[in-house]
């Protein structure tokens, strides 16, 4: 299924990029800001939200645990437990988000990362639930989630195609019937060099469902390029500025940078266009700014046709370049003037 519907929404390779507004934990735990994210991400044009649904105790156990990542981490050296107190969105504010982005007539929804918050979403009515890609290979939840019937979207980040492959296989089982990959590589921030693009229509071919991009690429040039390989959806974070902070402050967009997000993917879907190998009706009038054959110089009846009394210039009123060598040598059947434009009736 190469296209598919989330909220009333078409989402496929005919349709504009479906852009995703991931708030992520960058409302600082301030209902306030959370609710001016959702008024930037709506002045933006983006077609959803998305928030992330758990608590420090659904997604882990305070063990100590401590992310030791030789410094390329963001967030090295925190304690896992409390890096998710200070993340998550209280479940509390959830509907007020999701209703305050309806205002707007944006979608609104969210990731769970436990049953429970599958349960919670269901009774927000929620239109498609996303799959984080470090939960990718949580069966259960994926199981919960096919069984809404509801879309599903599924970052393939941190997994083998075999993971990928059974994850696909296990919500397909379960009930689900509209689905879509991301391709995300899970570094926070990604890079270029590791983002790798063309895995986008090799993950279309191998699933036959839309697939996108969740970027977390500092700008919005890997965005553009995903769509020009096929890219469907686009997932990114944003925050209202990187200057105030916030966990994922650090790779998230800004506001006016989400809104040219919103407006170089679909410039970007607009131009692929078709296979065009002939003259489109909008550059046709542009033909006459080619070159043709012209007098140079006064020409006298029966004169022979020279390099010296003939240009080729333009515009393209007169015979074509590629006459050149048939038209030198011939004798001119009239007085032709400077300016002329030659024509086979001229020869």
């Amino acid at each position: 299924m190469t296209e598919i519907t989330i909220g009333g929404r078409s989402v496929g390779p005919a349709h504009k990029p479906f852009i995703i507004a991931e708030m992520s934990g960058n409302h600082n735990q301030s209902l306030a800001r959370a609710l001016a994210l959702v008024d930037a991400a709506a002045a933006a044009g983006v077609d959803a939200l998305k928030l992330q649904t758990y608590t420090a105790d659904t997604i882990t156990m305070d063990t100590g645990f401590t992310i030791n990542e030789a410094g390329t981490s963001l967030w090295e050296g925190k304690n896992l437990y409390q890096l998710y107190q200070e993340a998550h969105t209280p479940w509390a504010w959830h509907a007020e988000i999701f209703a305050r982005a309806r205002q707007h007539g944006m979608l609104a929804f969210s990731s769970p990362f436990d049953e429970t918050a599958v349960d919670f979403l269901a009774g927000l009515d929620v239109p498609a639930y996303k799959i984080a890609s470090f939960e990718n290979a949580h069966w259960p939840l994926l199981r919960k989630v096919a069984a809404t019937g509801k879309p599903v979207i599924l970052s393939t980040g941190a997994a083998t195609l075999a993971e990928v492959d059974e994850a696909v296989q296990v919500l397909r089982q379960a009930g689900c019937r509209e689905l879509v990959l991301l391709k995300c590589t899970s570094t926070y921030p990604a890079s270029p060099h590791n983002t790798n693009l063309r895995t986008i229509p090799a993950l279309a071919a191998a699933f036959g469902c839309p697939v996108g991009l969740s970027d977390h690429t500092m700008g919005v040039g890997a965005s553009v390029a995903a769509v020009a390989l096929g890219a469907c959806v686009i997932e990114k974070h944003f925050t209202l500025s990187r200057a105030e902070g916030g966990v994922d402050a650090a790779f998230s967009l800004e506001p006016h940078e989400l809104k040219s997000l919103v407006e170089e993917t679909e410039r970007a879907h607009l131009a692929l266009g078709g296979v065009q190998l002939f003259v489109q009706p909008d550059e046709a009038k542009s033909r006459v700014f080619k070159r043709s054959i012209y007098v140079a110089r006064p020409i006298a009846a029966g004169e022979l046709l020279t390099a010296e009394n003939l240009r080729i210039i333009r515009p393209a009123d007169g015979l074509w370049p590629r006459h050149w060598d048939t038209v030198l040598g011939r004798r001119a059947t009239r007085a032709l003037a400077p300016g002329t434009p030659l024509q086979w009736g001229d020869l």
